[in-house]
């Protein structure tokens, strides 16, 4: 009996252990020296594709997502399989917003066969919202971008656990701008039509434990859209 009552003990121990959720890995890493995981635990092919064009309304140019679509033997929340018409799509439209995980966006403008690439760095870009509201009261074709622009976590690859960025562009690519700081994790924005500005938070690990938690500090910013530079102005709000 005691010696049921010890293995019932070590089997349910290892049950726990084994369920245990793994660790949260970190937004930001500080040891550049750490190296990349040598093991595949999937076998897979990436192929470069693009969606078909979207043009957003009220706009004269047509927007081409691209992205990364993997095939492999294991899946995971990256990896996709052909399936007739959701086949090789990368990116989903609704209302003036694109989302997906894109490596990049070419432009087209009507009356010009050529196209425009958005960037020529590395980047991951999740969502893309065109400023409709502001262009119909000022006639700016805004677009924002919320994208990860560096391997911050040092895993050597760019991914949804490295840190987001604030980005925006013209209608047509142009003035590609950072306008959120480095190493600083964007929490939200939104835009206030009355005064046409952009407003947005982000949060910064002061504390450099490589997480964002409570004991960071959250920065408050907003941008005047009238304005053609996209000064990013910080101010405060918690005393």
């Amino acid at each position: 009996m005691k010696n049921f009552l010890k293995y019932s003990f070590v089997l349910l121990s290892s049950l726990f252990i084994a369920c245990k959720e793994e660790p949260k890995k970190p937004k930001v890493t500080y040891n550049t020296s750490a190296k990349p995981k040598t093991e595949q635990t999937t076998k897979a092919t990436n192929i470069v594709v693009a969606d078909l064009p979207i043009q957003l309304e009220g706009t004269s140019v047509l927007l081409f997502p691209v992205g990364e679509f993997s095939i492999s033997d294991g899946r995971n929340k990256y990896d996709s399989s052909y399936d007739g018409e959701q086949g090789f799509k990368i990116s989903n439209y609704s209302e003036n917003e694109i989302t997906g995980f894109l490596s990049n966006i070419k432009f087209q403008e009507m009356g010009s066969d050529s196209l425009k690439v958005l960037t020529d760095k590395p980047v991951l870009i999740e969502r893309v919202s065109y400023l409709k509201t502001i262009a119909e009261k000022t006639k700016n074709q805004i677009l924002v971008y919320t994208l990860a622009d560096m391997d911050t976590n040092n895993d050597e690859k760019l991914d949804s656990n490295d840190i987001k960025s604030l980005y925006l562009s013209e209608i047509n690519g142009n003035k590609f701008t950072k306008v959120s700081a480095e190493f600083q994790e964007l929490i939200d924005w939104n835009i206030i039509e009355s005064k046409n500005r952009l407003y947005f938070r982000t949060i910064e690990d002061t504390n450099k434990n490589g997480e964002f938690d409570k004991n960071d500090i959250i920065h408050y910013h907003f941008i005047d859209l009238n304005d053609t530079t996209w000064k990013t102005q910080e101010y405060s709000v918690i005393n």
